[in-house]
């Protein structure tokens, strides 16, 4: 987290008060759209029961779905009746908005994310209710799914923050946050109630500034080349976030 001496400024002529520095432009960020995410490996589609519901409820119920599923607000299918219910439910959602993630690979889809806290007047915007299956967990599908969500909000629409949550105790999460090139912000407390237990949150963001960088480190480990004969990477991702924050 940034210490206060390193948080930008102005001093108020009036109050001598320091000051958040003026925008050139204030005006909102635009909303995100229903519209398609297309890259080299990942594919995003706004989530349409009719398109996706039966390759969604595959990728939802592996047999270690539970433990998949345990940080995550909606516990697993329990039936294709009931996830009939959710995903009609899921696809009508403008906030949070869900896209169904596809593996170009294959054609599949394996998993689903959200853009949700979506608040244009402030331009900021959060990645929540991710599940990648585990056809794409920990794959260049899964990082490109990011990196096409962050590219959209943060080039796109407009947006300054794009935050990423998750459970204080999700130990996996919060190493993805940070290979994603998130910057921990804070723990909070008691800070929600989810399916009957209390739940302290870890908050991470990136913000506009830092994108450019962190872009170029995405794109440099997303390249063919980056990988071998066997898909084994070269340069993790983690290195190079890290490198581009610290400049």
């Amino acid at each position: 987290m940034m210490p206060d001496d390193q948080v930008p400024r102005e001093i108020d002529p009036e109050t001598k008060l320091p000051i958040g520095p003026r925008l050139d432009d204030p005006g909102p960020a635009r909303p995100p759209e229903r519209t398609a995410l297309e890259g080299r490996y990942a594919r995003l589609e706004p989530l349409d029961p009719a398109r996706h519901r039966d390759e969604l409820y595959a990728a939802s119920t592996p047999p270690d779905a539970p433990s998949r599923f345990r940080y995550l607000p909606d516990p697993p299918p329990e039936s294709p009746a009931a996830f009939d219910t959710w995903v009609a439910e899921a696809a009508a959602s403008a906030d949070p908005l869900y896209f169904a993630v596809i593996d170009r690979a294959t054609g599949r889809v394996e998993g689903r994310q959200t853009l949700m806290r979506i608040t244009p007047a402030h331009r900021s915007i959060e990645i929540g209710n991710i599940y990648w299956g585990p056809g794409i967990a920990g794959t260049r599908v899964a990082t490109e799914a990011m990196y096409l969500f962050a590219a959209y909000v943060l080039e796109s629409l407009g947006y300054r923050r794009y935050e990423w949550k998750c459970d204080a105790l999700n130990a996996p999460s919060r190493r993805a946050a940070e290979r994603f090139g998130f910057t921990w912000e804070g723990h909070f407390r008691r800070a929600v109630i989810v399916r009957g237990r209390t739940r302290d949150t870890a908050w991470f963001a990136m913000i506009d500034e830092e994108w450019p960088a962190l872009k170029a480190a995405y794109e440099r480990w997303l390249a063919p080349g980056n990988f071998d004969a066997k898909g084994r990477q070269k340069t993790r991702l983690s290195e190079l976030t890290a490198a581009a924050l610290a400049g």
